[in-house]
């Protein structure tokens, strides 16, 4: 469970219901420090001496804040929005596109105008009808480190289970998840995981569930007949790469359940850096053995005009062609929307 270093509390967050709730969880805790901001200045009061300390002591903060604006950003392919109910992650994970995305203190904030945010979600909902609308909620987040603190996501999956119209997602790479298991979500809520190998999780995921944790949560999640997911990414070509990836499609089938409602679906990314975030990796794991050597690589421009590096267009082939045949081998009952 996620016990924050210092609790930091925006300007106006103690007006709301959530943002009192987490100050009584915390106010009398001798191992979080509670700092209370007539702003929204953050980053000052979050030590730190290099690039290094102010990232490890970022993912040390929880942050409770207010949304201000509720304009949410679209979330294209995977769905039509993001719904902002967390920003952030506390996983240390070394090769994380949030490395470069959230700054040099990469704190965890929650916001506390729920009601609010799906209030403006509920809008959203309206203008497309009669077609369905699909929230993602951890397009820059994993939402459920904080969740005993918020019940952010509990209100939420209530709320899509209401709904006609309306979907929500979320991914995560933890498994502190008993208190979503009871609850009316008629279907409207896909969870998906992400998972890898031990050997990509115990040197590349800092602090985050084990591979066994998560599928022993995922288990759960299917038996409590939410339509399920997962994201196995990014994938390592290493060597005994197969041998390992199979064993985990092996053992993943193995421990879910028959009978689902709903097929299995799968996404599987293989693992890409651009110049910038090796930069940044660099700097802040010093040790790392994330295999970023330019010259092994592709280069290749992605959508946004900036440059990343990819395996080859062999290697690529070979991974696709491998996890096509595998997972089609292994379940029955499932869809692979990707392999990229």
């Amino acid at each position: 469970m996620f016990i924050p270093k210092r609790v930091i509390f925006e300007k106006d967050s103690l007006d709301y219901e959530m943002g009192k709730s987490i100050y009584e969880k915390f106010k009398d805790s001798a191992e979080t420090e509670i700092i209370n901001l007539n702003s929204n200045k953050v980053k000052q009061h979050i030590p730190g001496e290099d690039l290094a300390s102010r990232y490890r002591e970022g993912k040390k903060t929880l942050v409770v804040g207010v949304k201000k604006s509720l304009k949410f950003q679209t979330c294209k392919p995977s769905a039509n929005y993001q719904l902002p109910i967390v920003s952030g992650c506390i996983g240390q994970c070394e090769y994380c596109y949030l490395n470069t995305n959230l700054g040099d203190k990469p704190f965890t904030r929650v916001h506390v105008n729920l009601d609010e945010i799906l209030r403006q979600a509920q809008d959203y909902i309206d203008e497309r009808l009669p077609e369905n609308t699909i929230f993602e909620g951890s397009a820059t987040s994993d939402p459920v480190p904080v969740e005993p603190y918020t019940n952010s996501l509990r209100k939420t999956i209530e709320f899509f289970g209401r709904s006609k119209n309306g979907k929500f997602r979320f991914v995560t790479k933890y498994n502190d998840i008993d208190g979503l298991l009871n609850i009316e979500h008629n279907g409207n809520t896909e969870i998906r995981f992400t998972l890898n190998t031990d050997k990509v999780i115990s040197e590349y995921e800092n602090r985050t569930a084990s591979r066994d944790s998560r599928i022993e949560a995922s288990v759960k999640i299917a038996e409590a007949g939410y339509p399920i997911g997962f994201i196995i990414a990014p994938v390592f070509l290493y060597d005994n790469w197969k041998e390992e990836y199979r064993n985990l499609l092996l053992k993943l089938n193995k421990q879910m359940p028959n009978g689902l409602a709903q097929p299995i679906i799968f996404e599987v990314i293989s693992h890409r850096y651009t110049t910038r975030a090796k930069n940044i990796i660099l700097e802040v794991f010093p040790n790392t053995k994330l295999p970023m050597v330019d010259e092994e690589r592709k280069f290749k421009y992605g959508q946004f005009g900036y440059g990343k590096y990819i395996y080859t267009k062999e290697q690529l082939d070979d991974m696709k062609e491998f996890f096509n045949n595998e997972i089609e081998a292994i379940f029955t009952n499932k869809i692979i929307k990707y392999i990229i």
